[in-house]
C-alpha cells in the first residue's frame, strides 16, 4: 500500500545522513584543530573545510524543518525530550561559526576564536551523539505527547554514544585533511586517523551490543527472521570497509581512507534505521501516526523535489569548484 508519509520519512532520513556525513567531517576538523603543530597548519585546516562548511549545516535546517512540517507530532515529542542537548548543540554552531570570521581578523584575540572554534565543534558533536543515543533508548509518550523527566536524555548510554561521534567526527576530520592536504599535516592526520579507526571501530562495536538492550523490540528486529539476515550482513560489510580504510591509511592514499570512513557512518546510519523502523519516535510512535495529513505532506513534497535537486546540484557543484588540494599560501583570509 502506497504510504506518503514512509517518503517523507525516507527524505528525512536522507536529509539527516547527509548533513551527518558532510558537517561530520568539518566538525571533526575542528575538534583536531587544536592538535595542529604551528599556525600555518591551522590555517590549512580552517581553509579545506572555510568555503563549504556552512553549506553543510543547510541539511540540517532542512531535516529539522521537514520535521517540523510534516511529522509534527513526532517534532513535539523529540523537542521537549531533547530540549536541553539541542539548544547546547545551536549554541557551540554559533560559535564555532563566529569563530569562522573573527580568527582572522585579530592576532590578540586569536586564541579565544581557536578556542570556540575548537569548543564550539567537541560540544556540538558531543550533543549531536548524546541526542542519539536518547532516540535509541526511547522517548516516554503518553496521550501524544512526551511524558519523560527533563533529564531523562542524559544516561550512560547516551555519553558513550555522544563519546562515539567525538571519535567518529574526529576520523571523518583526518582522512579529510589527509584528502586536502601534502607534507607534514598529511602525514601528522594519517597517524592520528590509524587510531581513531581503531577507536571508532571500538565504539560501534560497543554502542552495537548495548543497543538491543535498551528495548526488547530491538531484540526481535535484529535476531528474527528477516531482521536476522541484517545481522549477518552488516558485520560484513561494516569489516569490509573498516578493511579499505586501514588498507588506505598504510598505503597512504588520499582519498580511500576518507570514503572508507564515510562508508562506516554510511552503514552506521542503516543500522540505526533497522532498529528504529517502523517508528519514527522509539520505542512507541510509528511513522505513520506521526505524519501531517497528506493534503500537507503532498504541497510540502511539490516543493522538496524542486529543492532539493537545487541543493545537491549547487553543493556538488561548490566541491568541484573548491576540489584538489589547499594551498597553505591560499586561503579563507
Amino acid at each position: 500500500m502506497f504510504e506518503l508519509s514512509f517518503i517523507w520519512a525516507g527524505i528525512i532520513a536522507f536529509a539527516v545522513l547527509t548533513y551527518v556525513i558532510l558537517d561530520g567531517f568539518d566538525l571533526g576538523v575542528g575538534i583536531l584543530f587544536p592538535f595542529a603543530e604551528g599556525e600555518r597548519e591551522k590555517a590549512t585546516m580552517m581553509n579545506s573545510i572555510a568555503p563549504i562548511w556552512d553549506g553543510n549545516e543547510t541539511w540540517l535546517v532542512m531535516g529539522g524543518g521537514g520535521l517540523f512540517a510534516v511529522f509534527p507530532l513526532a517534532y513535539a515529542v523529540i523537542m521537549p525530550a531533547l530540549y536541553i542537548p539541542i539548544t547546547i548543540m545551536l549554541l557551540a554552531l554559533i560559535f564555532r561559526g563566529v569563530a569562522f570570521e573573527y580568527r582572522w581578523r585579530t592576532e590578540r584575540w586569536k586564541p579565544v576564536w581557536d578556542a570556540a572554534f575548537f569548543g564550539g565543534s567537541i560540544v556540538a558533536a558531543f550533543m549531536q551523539g548524546i541526542s542519539l543515543g536518547a532516540l535509541v533508548q526511547g522517548i516516554e509518550v503518553a496521550d501524544r505527547a512526551y511524558a519523560g523527566g527533563w533529564w531523562d536524555w542524559l544516561s550512560l548510554f547516551s555519553v558513550l554514544t555522544g563519546l562515539a561521534v567525538i571519535v567518529g567526527y574526529a576520523l571523518l576530520g583526518a582522512t579529510w585533511i589527509i584528502l586536502k592536504t601534502e607534507g607534514s599535516l598529511q602525514r601528522q592526520m594519517q597517524g592520528y586517523a590509524w587510531w581513531l579507526a581503531a577507536g571508532t571501530l571500538g565504539f560501534v562495536g560497543f554502542v552495537s551490543i548495548l543497543t538491543p538492550f535498551q528495548d526488547p523490540i530491538y531484540f526481535q528486529r535484529w535476531f528474527n527472521l528477516p531482521g536476522s539476515i541484517f545481522s549477518v550482513l552488516m558485520p560484513g560489510a561494516v569489516l569490509a570497509a573498516a578493511w579499505a580504510l586501514f588498507a588506505g591509511l598504510n598505503a597512504g592514499k588520499d582519498a580511500q581512507p576518507f570514503l572508507a570512513a564515510l562508508c562506516l557512518f554510511i552503514l552506521c546510519f542503516i543500522g540505526i534505521g533497522i532498529s528504529f523502523y517502523p517508528n519514527m519516535v522509539p520505542p512507541s510512535l510509528t511513522i505513520a501516526e506521526a505524519a501531517a495529513p497528506d493534503e500537507s505532506l503532498w504541497f510540502a513534497l511539490v516543493g522538496t523535489l524542486v529543492l532539493v535537486p537545487m541543493i545537491l546540484a549547487y553543493t556538488a557543484y561548490t566541491y568541484w569548484v573548491f576540489r584538489g588540494k589547499v594551498d597553505p599560501e591560499e586561503g579563507y583570509h
